[in-house]
């Protein structure tokens, strides 16, 4: 569960990559570069910077994305923190079973982490939360 877990990024949404991330460049954070997701239908961009977190910039692709209805709700935001995991199915089915978390998919592979199994779930308490398994 999360108590083998490392923190990964934080994930912000945002409606440009280009704009948000010119903050975060003039900081000294280096941008990779962006990634379309098909399954999700957003544009993934991740910001690294020595002794800082790792921050992972998502921008809708169309209507059809994934993080629309939040990018409406709070504009450009943080909204999820996501945790590398040891064990994803082992995580997700603790999470769900006994932390009562609300999952949004089972995992799924994701393109921008090179093809990792990632979920996201929810809790009112918490937020959204992110689930990534170790190589």
């Amino acid at each position: 569960m999360l108590k083998d877990s490392t923190f990964h990024h934080i994930g912000y949404v945002t409606d440009s990559i280009a704009n948000t991330s010119g903050f975060y460049l003039q900081t000294g954070y280096q941008a990779t570069e962006i990634i379309e997701d098909d399954i999700q239908r957003v544009h993934i961009c991740f910001l690294n910077k020595p002794g800082f977190p790792r921050i992972e910039l998502i921008q809708p692709v169309d209507e059809l994305s994934s993080v629309n209805k939040i990018l409406k709700k709070t504009g450009v935001a943080p909204y999820h923190v996501c945790y590398e995991v040891p064990d994803i199915h082992l995580a997700y089915e603790e999470l769900v079973e006994t932390l009562d978390f609300i999952p949004l998919f089972r995992p799924v592979e994701a393109i921008a982490l090179e093809n990792r199994l990632i979920c996201y779930l929810y809790k009112k308490d918490v937020g959204f939360i992110e689930l990534v398994n170790k190589h």
